[in-house]
């Protein structure tokens, strides 16, 4: 059977454009390798016209942040009749909108931390909530603008009111979780797997411990009890479900294992694009679970559509 013409969108104009060109250029190279004829889209605003011209079979999003997993590229191939890979156009700006994924997260039954949202205006010189807690633009990836206030600081970070901050107006204050960063990829309806994430040199998963070699360990999979194992796995599919996901996502966690029982188990967010760098999780779960890098590209695109 001939193998489908598949055009690998990355790069982008988000903050997120480097990591975008390494998952987009790895995906290239290793859907080449599955045989695939693989066209690399740098993303501008005349894709919609590059991409009417080229006419492939799949479009495959490797791209990340504003434009890329927030519904406006969904959209655009939803307009062209171009089947592509990851979650359609609600799931996508629902689970960029972290405040709102977690609502309807929330309304399944998954745990989530306590936070609210506010201008960042607002927050001004006294906490919005009692220290320790954490900082996060409402719509960004990557961990792109993420403080994290410890017990006892005097104040909220300055940087919130200045105009050195390019990450919106709109933040997310949640209650800090202390304990193991964990999480778990989703393929279609199946949870792969868990893995625990060890920054080495990082207060936490920050940009440079997600994408720096050496930044952070993966422990795969994830040395959990069975019960937790599960709890994660059964929780990372729901979210998945709940906001209408398809293809591979991917759910964040936090696990304060001094906790009883499940108490413990908090998830973050759920991420419709995850990286597929050579550092990124998702390989290396799927890896895991004994489907090689070019078994799960190929997966991915022999899943994509449209209108679902």
């Amino acid at each position: 059977m001939k193998k489908k013409h598949v055009a690998v969108l990355m790069g982008g104009f988000s903050s997120e454009r480097p990591v975008s060109l390494s998952s987009g250029n790895a995906c290239a190279a290793a859907l080449e390798a599955e045989g695939y004829r693989v066209t690399r889209v740098d993303v501008a605003r005349d894709v919609g016209r590059v991409l009417a011209e080229l006419k492939p079979d799949v479009a495959f999003n490797a791209l990340h942040g504003p434009f890329g997993e927030d519904g406006a590229i969904q959209g655009v191939l939803e307009y062209l009749g171009i089947p592509y890979t990851h979650s359609g156009v609600l799931a996508s700006a629902l689970a960029m909108d972290k405040d709102l994924a977690k609502i309807v997260a929330m309304s399944a039954g998954v745990p989530v931390a306590p936070s609210l949202v506010l201008s960042r205006f607002e927050i001004g010189n006294e906490h919005p909530m009692e220290p320790p807690y954490v900082v996060k633009p409402v719509a960004e990836g990557s961990s792109f603008g993420v403080v994290i206030v410890r017990e006892g600081q005097a104040n909220p970070p300055q940087i919130l009111g200045s105009a050195e901050w390019v990450y919106g107006d709109r933040v997310m204050v949640e209650r800090y979780v202390p304990g193991r960063e964990l999480t778990c990829a989703v393929m279609g309806d199946r949870a792969l797997g868990v893995c625990e994430i060890v920054p080495l040199g990082h207060n936490f998963y920050d940009y440079d411990s997600k994408y720096e070699p050496g930044g952070s360990k993966h422990i795969c999979p994830a040395e959990l009890s069975p019960n937790i194992y599960q709890k994660i796995e059964t929780l990372a599919l729901r979210a998945h479900q709940a906001i209408g996901c398809r293809g591979v996502s991917r759910s964040d966690f936090r696990y304060d294992d001094r906790l009883p029982g499940e108490e413990g188990v908090v998830w973050l967010e759920i991420n419709t694009q995850p990286g597929m760098t050579p550092t990124s999780l998702v390989p290396d779960i799927a890896a895991q679970a004994g489907i090689d890098f070019g078994a799960l590209l190929s997966w991915m695109v022999e899943d994509a559509s449209c209108s679902r």
